[in-house]
């Protein structure tokens, strides 16, 4: 068994994965949500529509779980970006209870003429890094993202028991 990179004594939340994501995602998506002040979208829609465009989901239910939203919101977004002619729903043949979700050639193109905006904004925030460290970053992300999507209970569990103080 690998040895374990945390210690009870070494732990600090300013190093711990967890905290440096969620800070990371607290820090960007405001920035990302602004830039989209005058878009005909939110930052939030033009995800869903990149989400169904790069085949991450292809339900609402798909949606809601990789975005961790809940599902009547998600329902929602939908509902707004059909009624724009951005996505469409059709029943699935194989299973008449799933409700794919589909981008009409409207919403390619608006989930298109937007995405510069994020591309720029990404640039900005790693231009001091290089082609190098923004590929093992990504790399090591995505690694991170498999082990915890393979196996999350698994990963989860405590290594010994923990006893607690009274």
């Amino acid at each position: 068994m690998p040895q374990s990179y945390f210690k009870v004594d070494n732990f600090d939340c300013r190093r711990a994965p967890g905290y440096l994501i969620r800070r990371l995602h607290n820090l960007v998506v405001p920035i990302a949500e602004d830039l989209f002040a005058d878009a005909e979208i939110t930052f939030t829609q033009w995800v869903i529509l990149v989400a169904l465009r790069d085949a991450i989901a292809n339900t609402s239910a798909d949606l809601a779980r990789h975005m961790n939203h809940d599902t009547g919101a998600i329902t929602r977004l939908v509902d707004q970006l059909e009624s724009r002619d951005l996505l469409t729903r059709t029943r699935d043949k194989a299973d008449r209870r799933v409700i794919n979700l589909s981008l009409t050639a409207e919403g390619r193109a608006v989930a298109a003429s937007l995405t510069p905006r994020l591309v720029d904004m990404w640039n900005g925030i790693l231009e001091d890094f290089t082609r190098s460290e923004i590929s093992t970053w990504i790399a090591l992300t995505q690694r991170m993202l498999a082990a915890v999507e393979s196996a999350p209970e698994e990963r989860a569990k405590p290594v010994r028991k923990l006893k607690v103080a009274r």
